[in-house]
């Protein structure tokens, strides 16, 4: 069993519109992240994420993911699973769990105009 406590979290401000609590463990084929929406992420274009699958299960509030062209509204309660190399943004109010198989890092997400 392994245990990350809410003050372990580490703290990422991705833009003016989107931060997240990554909560970083010795496991690498699992992690988490609660995420704060509150705009776009990213400001413009897409994201993606190289080698991870996200999950993104929708804490509060309402939005919209585009996946690789594909609008999604999303609002309390719905899931979405996003795989390697898919291009994305988020939009909306939203608080979301995200964990990410393998663990995510900064090095494999990367921002597309």
């Amino acid at each position: 069993m392994e245990v990350v406590h809410q003050e372990e979290a580490q703290e990422f401000q991705n833009s003016k519109a989107c931060s997240a609590f990554e909560y970083c463990m010795e496991e690498k084929d699992i992690s988490g992240a609660v995420v704060k929406l509150n705009g776009r992420y990213p400001d413009s274009g897409f994201v993606t994420n190289l080698e991870c699958k996200e999950m993104a299960y929708v804490i509060s509030g309402s939005g919209k993911v585009v996946v690789d062209g594909k609008e999604i509204l999303l609002s309390t309660g719905d899931l979405v699973l996003i795989v390697p190399t898919e291009k994305y943004f988020w939009e909306g109010n939203m608080i979301l769990f995200v964990p990410s198989a393998p663990t995510w890092t900064p090095k494999q997400h990367k921002q597309i105009p």
